[in-house]
Protein backbone atom coordinates (compact mmCIF):
# COMPACT_ATOMS: atom_id res chain seq x y z
CA UNK A 1 0.00 0.00 0.00
CA UNK A 2 1.15 3.51 -0.79
CA UNK A 3 0.44 5.48 2.40
CA UNK A 4 0.60 8.89 0.77
CA UNK A 5 -1.77 7.88 -2.02
CA UNK A 6 -4.27 6.40 0.45
CA UNK A 7 -4.10 9.45 2.72
CA UNK A 8 -4.52 11.76 -0.29
CA UNK A 9 -7.56 9.79 -1.41
CA UNK A 10 -9.14 10.06 2.04
CA UNK A 11 -8.52 13.77 2.37
CA UNK A 12 -9.75 14.51 -1.14
CA UNK A 13 -12.91 12.44 -0.67
CA UNK A 14 -13.73 14.10 2.65
CA UNK A 15 -13.03 17.57 1.25
CA UNK A 16 -15.33 16.80 -1.69
CA UNK A 17 -18.03 15.67 0.74
CA UNK A 18 -17.78 19.00 2.58
CA UNK A 19 -17.74 21.00 -0.66
CA UNK A 20 -20.90 19.18 -1.78
CA UNK A 21 -22.73 20.55 1.26
CA UNK A 22 -22.81 23.97 -0.38
CA UNK A 23 -25.15 22.60 -3.07
CA UNK A 24 -27.28 20.90 -0.41
CA UNK A 25 -27.98 24.08 1.52
CA UNK A 26 -31.54 25.32 1.09
CA UNK A 27 -34.11 27.57 2.75
CA UNK A 28 -34.25 25.21 5.72
CA UNK A 29 -30.81 26.38 6.84
CA UNK A 30 -32.06 29.96 7.08
CA UNK A 31 -35.19 28.83 8.96
CA UNK A 32 -33.11 26.78 11.39
CA UNK A 33 -30.81 29.71 12.05
CA UNK A 34 -33.75 32.05 12.72
CA UNK A 35 -35.37 29.45 14.99
CA UNK A 36 -32.26 28.97 17.14
CA UNK A 37 -31.55 32.70 17.21
CA UNK A 38 -34.98 33.37 18.74
CA UNK A 39 -34.91 30.36 21.03
CA UNK A 40 -35.47 31.05 24.74
CA UNK A 41 -34.06 27.68 25.69
CA UNK A 42 -31.13 25.59 24.55
CA UNK A 43 -30.13 23.52 21.56
CA UNK A 44 -30.26 19.86 22.61
CA UNK A 45 -28.02 17.79 20.35
CA UNK A 46 -28.41 14.06 20.16
CA UNK A 47 -27.26 11.10 18.13
CA UNK A 48 -26.05 7.52 18.30
CA UNK A 49 -22.60 6.06 17.64
CA UNK A 50 -20.14 8.32 15.82
CA UNK A 51 -22.89 10.88 15.26
CA UNK A 52 -23.21 11.22 19.04
CA UNK A 53 -19.53 12.10 19.25
CA UNK A 54 -20.00 14.78 16.57
CA UNK A 55 -22.97 16.10 18.56
CA UNK A 56 -20.77 16.43 21.66
CA UNK A 57 -18.18 18.41 19.75
CA UNK A 58 -20.83 20.72 18.27
CA UNK A 59 -22.32 21.30 21.72
CA UNK A 60 -18.89 22.53 22.84
CA UNK A 61 -18.63 24.79 19.79
CA UNK A 62 -22.11 26.25 20.26
CA UNK A 63 -21.56 26.92 23.97
CA UNK A 64 -18.25 28.66 23.37
CA UNK A 65 -19.69 30.88 20.64
CA UNK A 66 -22.79 32.18 22.41
CA UNK A 67 -25.48 29.58 21.71
CA UNK A 68 -26.44 27.54 24.82
CA UNK A 69 -26.42 23.82 24.03
CA UNK A 70 -26.45 20.46 25.81
CA UNK A 71 -25.78 16.89 24.72
CA UNK A 72 -28.24 14.03 25.15
CA UNK A 73 -27.34 10.53 23.97
CA UNK A 74 -30.18 9.08 21.93
CA UNK A 75 -29.99 5.71 23.69
CA UNK A 76 -30.06 7.31 27.15
CA UNK A 77 -32.90 9.61 26.14
CA UNK A 78 -35.35 6.73 25.79
CA UNK A 79 -34.22 5.37 29.17
CA UNK A 80 -34.84 8.43 31.31
CA UNK A 81 -32.75 11.30 29.97
CA UNK A 82 -35.62 12.71 27.93
CA UNK A 83 -36.37 14.91 30.94
CA UNK A 84 -33.34 16.96 29.94
CA UNK A 85 -35.38 18.55 27.15
CA UNK A 86 -37.38 21.60 28.27
CA UNK A 87 -40.41 23.12 26.58
CA UNK A 88 -38.50 26.09 25.13
CA UNK A 89 -35.63 23.99 23.72
CA UNK A 90 -35.02 22.72 20.20
CA UNK A 91 -33.51 19.34 19.32
CA UNK A 92 -30.89 18.67 16.66
CA UNK A 93 -30.78 14.94 15.92
CA UNK A 94 -27.67 13.83 14.00
CA UNK A 95 -27.73 10.59 12.04
CA UNK A 96 -26.30 9.35 8.77
CA UNK A 97 -28.98 6.77 8.06
CA UNK A 98 -31.81 8.40 9.97
CA UNK A 99 -33.19 4.92 10.59
CA UNK A 100 -31.39 3.72 13.73
CA UNK A 101 -33.75 2.01 16.22
CA UNK A 102 -32.92 4.56 18.91
CA UNK A 103 -33.69 7.44 16.53
CA UNK A 104 -36.98 5.85 15.51
CA UNK A 105 -37.94 5.48 19.18
CA UNK A 106 -36.85 9.01 20.09
CA UNK A 107 -38.44 11.12 17.35
CA UNK A 108 -42.12 10.50 18.22
CA UNK A 109 -41.39 11.31 21.86
CA UNK A 110 -39.95 14.69 20.85
CA UNK A 111 -42.79 15.37 18.43
CA UNK A 112 -45.42 14.56 21.06
CA UNK A 113 -44.07 17.41 23.21
CA UNK A 114 -44.21 19.93 20.32
CA UNK A 115 -40.44 20.46 20.54
CA UNK A 116 -38.89 21.68 17.25
CA UNK A 117 -36.95 18.79 15.71
CA UNK A 118 -34.04 19.47 13.37
CA UNK A 119 -32.66 16.46 11.54
CA UNK A 120 -29.02 16.55 10.42
CA UNK A 121 -29.31 13.51 8.25
CA UNK A 122 -27.60 11.78 5.34
CA UNK A 123 -30.74 10.17 3.95
CA UNK A 124 -33.65 12.42 2.93
CA UNK A 125 -36.06 9.46 2.68
CA UNK A 126 -35.28 8.17 6.18
CA UNK A 127 -37.53 8.08 9.21
CA UNK A 128 -35.73 11.04 10.78
CA UNK A 129 -36.00 13.12 7.61
CA UNK A 130 -39.73 12.41 7.43
CA UNK A 131 -40.32 13.30 11.08
CA UNK A 132 -38.09 16.38 11.34
CA UNK A 133 -39.52 19.88 11.14
CA UNK A 134 -36.33 21.02 9.36
CA UNK A 135 -33.54 19.14 7.61
CA UNK A 136 -29.81 19.81 7.37
CA UNK A 137 -28.82 17.58 4.47
CA UNK A 138 -25.42 15.96 5.10
CA UNK A 139 -25.69 13.27 2.44
CA UNK A 140 -22.34 12.01 1.12
CA UNK A 141 -21.70 9.88 -1.96
CA UNK A 142 -19.08 7.60 -0.39
CA UNK A 143 -17.27 7.05 2.87
CA UNK A 144 -13.48 7.42 2.82
CA UNK A 145 -13.29 4.05 4.57
CA UNK A 146 -11.91 1.40 2.14
CA UNK A 147 -14.98 -0.71 2.90
CA UNK A 148 -17.32 2.27 2.54
CA UNK A 149 -18.60 1.43 6.01
CA UNK A 150 -16.86 3.37 8.81
CA UNK A 151 -18.24 6.92 9.20
CA UNK A 152 -15.53 9.17 7.75
CA UNK A 153 -16.80 11.41 4.97
CA UNK A 154 -20.20 11.50 6.66
CA UNK A 155 -18.84 12.63 10.04
CA UNK A 156 -16.65 15.22 8.34
CA UNK A 157 -19.77 16.57 6.63
CA UNK A 158 -21.72 16.61 9.92
CA UNK A 159 -18.94 18.49 11.66
CA UNK A 160 -18.66 21.05 8.88
CA UNK A 161 -22.42 21.63 8.70
CA UNK A 162 -22.58 22.16 12.46
CA UNK A 163 -19.66 24.57 12.35
CA UNK A 164 -21.35 26.49 9.52
CA UNK A 165 -24.48 26.89 11.65
CA UNK A 166 -22.47 27.93 14.71
CA UNK A 167 -20.52 30.61 12.83
CA UNK A 168 -23.69 31.99 11.25
CA UNK A 169 -25.25 32.28 14.70
CA UNK A 170 -22.12 34.03 15.97
CA UNK A 171 -22.39 36.69 13.29
CA UNK A 172 -26.14 37.06 13.72
CA UNK A 173 -25.68 37.63 17.47
CA UNK A 174 -22.88 40.13 16.92
CA UNK A 175 -20.61 37.86 18.96
CA UNK A 176 -17.29 39.68 19.55
CA UNK A 177 -13.80 38.75 20.71
CA UNK A 178 -14.69 40.10 24.17
CA UNK A 179 -17.64 37.69 24.35
CA UNK A 180 -15.40 34.84 23.24
CA UNK A 181 -12.94 35.75 25.98
CA UNK A 182 -15.63 35.38 28.64
CA UNK A 183 -16.15 31.79 27.50
CA UNK A 184 -12.39 31.00 27.41
CA UNK A 185 -10.77 32.55 30.51
CA UNK A 186 -8.17 29.82 30.94
CA UNK A 187 -5.01 28.76 29.16
CA UNK A 188 -3.05 30.51 26.45
CA UNK A 189 -6.22 31.45 24.56
CA UNK A 190 -7.64 33.16 27.63
CA UNK A 191 -4.43 35.13 28.10
CA UNK A 192 -4.54 36.34 24.51
CA UNK A 193 -8.14 37.47 24.90
CA UNK A 194 -8.06 38.84 28.43
CA UNK A 195 -4.60 40.21 29.14
CA UNK A 196 -4.31 43.94 28.60
CA UNK A 197 -1.13 45.85 27.95
CA UNK A 198 -1.40 47.55 31.33
CA UNK A 199 -1.26 44.13 33.02
CA UNK A 200 2.26 43.66 31.68
CA UNK A 201 3.66 46.93 33.02
CA UNK A 202 6.09 46.96 35.94
CA UNK A 203 5.73 50.22 37.92
CA UNK A 204 9.45 50.03 38.70
CA UNK A 205 10.30 50.00 34.97
CA UNK A 206 9.37 53.38 33.58
CA UNK A 207 12.58 54.59 31.95
CA UNK A 208 12.36 58.26 31.02
CA UNK A 209 14.62 61.22 30.31
CA UNK A 210 14.18 64.85 29.32
CA UNK A 211 15.24 66.16 25.88
CA UNK A 212 18.22 67.87 27.48
CA UNK A 213 19.35 64.83 29.50
CA UNK A 214 23.01 63.91 28.85
CA UNK A 215 24.09 60.66 27.23
CA UNK A 216 25.11 59.18 30.57
CA UNK A 217 21.60 59.63 31.95
CA UNK A 218 20.12 58.04 28.82
CA UNK A 219 22.34 54.96 29.23
CA UNK A 220 21.50 54.75 32.96
CA UNK A 221 17.74 54.90 32.37
CA UNK A 222 17.91 52.31 29.61
CA UNK A 223 19.92 50.01 31.86
CA UNK A 224 17.69 50.42 34.91
CA UNK A 225 14.49 50.08 32.88
CA UNK A 226 15.64 46.79 31.29
CA UNK A 227 13.47 47.50 28.23
CA UNK A 228 16.19 48.32 25.76
CA UNK A 229 14.72 51.80 25.41
CA UNK A 230 13.69 54.93 27.25
CA UNK A 231 10.93 57.43 26.67
CA UNK A 232 11.78 61.11 26.19
CA UNK A 233 9.41 63.44 28.01
CA UNK A 234 9.13 67.22 27.83
CA UNK A 235 7.67 67.74 31.31
CA UNK A 236 4.89 65.12 30.97
CA UNK A 237 4.47 65.14 27.19
CA UNK A 238 5.95 62.24 25.22
CA UNK A 239 8.19 63.70 22.53
CA UNK A 240 10.40 60.76 21.58
CA UNK A 241 11.89 57.35 22.22
CA UNK A 242 15.51 56.20 22.33
CA UNK A 243 16.19 52.51 21.69
CA UNK A 244 19.38 50.50 22.03
CA UNK A 245 19.56 50.65 18.23
CA UNK A 246 19.60 54.45 18.34
CA UNK A 247 22.37 54.30 20.92
CA UNK A 248 24.50 51.87 18.88
CA UNK A 249 24.15 53.97 15.75
CA UNK A 250 25.28 57.03 17.69
CA UNK A 251 28.33 55.26 19.07
CA UNK A 252 29.28 54.02 15.59
CA UNK A 253 29.25 57.60 14.24
CA UNK A 254 31.92 60.25 14.94
CA UNK A 255 31.55 61.29 18.56
CA UNK A 256 30.03 64.63 19.41
CA UNK A 257 30.49 66.44 22.68
CA UNK A 258 27.57 67.20 24.95
CA UNK A 259 25.22 64.72 23.26
CA UNK A 260 21.69 64.93 24.71
CA UNK A 261 18.58 62.79 24.50
CA UNK A 262 17.17 65.13 21.85
CA UNK A 263 20.09 64.24 19.57
CA UNK A 264 19.39 60.52 19.86
CA UNK A 265 15.63 60.20 19.98
CA UNK A 266 13.11 59.28 17.32
CA UNK A 267 10.39 61.92 17.48
CA UNK A 268 6.65 61.21 17.61
CA UNK A 269 6.99 57.57 18.68
CA UNK A 270 4.18 55.06 18.33
CA UNK A 271 2.28 54.42 21.55
CA UNK A 272 -0.26 51.96 22.90
CA UNK A 273 -2.97 52.60 25.47
CA UNK A 274 -2.77 50.40 28.56
CA UNK A 275 -6.39 49.24 28.15
CA UNK A 276 -5.70 47.70 24.74
CA UNK A 277 -5.32 43.92 24.56
CA UNK A 278 -1.77 42.64 24.84
CA UNK A 279 -2.26 40.64 21.65
CA UNK A 280 -2.72 43.98 19.87
CA UNK A 281 0.72 45.04 21.10
CA UNK A 282 2.14 41.89 19.54
CA UNK A 283 0.51 42.74 16.21
CA UNK A 284 1.97 46.26 16.27
CA UNK A 285 5.45 45.08 17.21
CA UNK A 286 5.38 42.53 14.40
CA UNK A 287 4.01 45.02 11.88
CA UNK A 288 6.77 47.57 12.49
CA UNK A 289 9.52 45.01 13.27
CA UNK A 290 10.32 46.59 16.64
CA UNK A 291 10.93 45.12 20.08
CA UNK A 292 9.36 47.67 22.44
CA UNK A 293 6.77 50.41 22.58
CA UNK A 294 5.72 53.20 24.88
CA UNK A 295 2.51 52.59 26.83
CA UNK A 296 0.19 55.39 27.87
CA UNK A 297 -2.71 55.62 30.28
CA UNK A 298 -5.25 58.29 29.43
CA UNK A 299 -2.63 59.80 27.14
CA UNK A 300 0.10 60.05 29.79
CA UNK A 301 3.29 57.99 29.95
CA UNK A 302 2.77 54.75 31.89
CA UNK A 303 5.77 52.61 30.97
CA UNK A 304 7.20 50.32 28.31
CA UNK A 305 6.14 46.97 26.92
CA UNK A 306 8.83 44.73 25.44
CA UNK A 307 8.48 41.70 23.21
CA UNK A 308 9.97 39.61 26.02
CA UNK A 309 7.09 40.66 28.29
CA UNK A 310 4.64 39.14 25.80
CA UNK A 311 6.68 35.95 25.56
CA UNK A 312 6.93 35.66 29.35
CA UNK A 313 3.18 36.13 29.75
CA UNK A 314 2.44 33.44 27.15
CA UNK A 315 0.82 35.80 24.65
CA UNK A 316 3.09 34.40 21.94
Amino acid sequence: MNWIERATYTLELESQAIAQLVKQLDASFDSIGQLILKLNGRVVMTGIGKSAIIAQKLVATFNSTGTPAVFMHAADAIHGDLGLIQSDDAVVCISKSGNSPEIKALTPLIKSRSIPLIGMVGNRTSHLAQQADFILDTTVSKEACPLDLAPTSSTAAQMAMGDALATCLMEARGFKAEDFAEMHPGGALGKRLYTRIGDLLDPARTPQVQPGSPLAEVVLQMSQGRCGATAVLDVDRIVGIITDGDLRRHLEAPQQENTTAADLMSAEPKTLESEQLAVHALQVLEEFAISQMIVTKNGRYAGMVHLHDLIKEGII
